[in-house]
């Protein structure tokens, strides 16, 4: 076995990457209203190890918009960080504000670092949040264990 080299970005490549994220948050968004205007909406948070998805629909279940921290611009493991979380938040905003929603229901779902600072974000813009809910499975017991690996 060799050596293995460890690859950095440089400042400027770093720079680069959040520009190029920022940019790609402050993008036009598509929305589409349907035929009755939608007054309440909600939004779920899958939050995992390596990404945060966010998606907005109406209380049909409908899909009104999406967006993930990849779909954002944000590459590797910065695409579980609450930064980029925050950032999408923001994206599922403009459409909220663009539809006219006034009332939000978010379920969460997921483990990652992401789920709390999405939450947080709708929180600071000012949108009513009727309710939070979390959604992740929890084992009850499960199947049965594996046997024990012996070397």
């Amino acid at each position: 076995m060799g050596k293995k080299k460890v690859i950095k970005q440089t400042e400027s490549e770093l720079l680069k990457e959040g520009e190029k994220a920022a940019t790609a948050s402050k993008k036009e968004v598509k929305a589409e209203a349907p035929v009755g205007r939608v007054q309440e909406g909600r939004v779920y948070i899958s939050s995992s190890y390596n990404n945060t998805i966010l998606t907005l629909t109406d209380f049909q279940g409908n899909v009104l918009s999406w967006a993930s921290a990849g779909s954002i611009g944000f590459k590797g493991t910065k695409k579980a960080t609450p930064f980029a979380a925050s950032k999408v938040a923001e994206v599922i905003f403009q459409t909220i504000q663009k539809l006219g929603i006034k009332k939000l229901s978010i379920l969460v779902k997921g483990i990652g670092g992401g789920r709390e600072s999405a939450v947080r974000s709708f929180a600071a813009k000012g949108i009513e949040i009727v309710a939070v809910t979390d959604m992740t499975p929890v084992p009850h017991d499960g199947p049965r264990a594996r046997k024990v690996r012996r070397v």
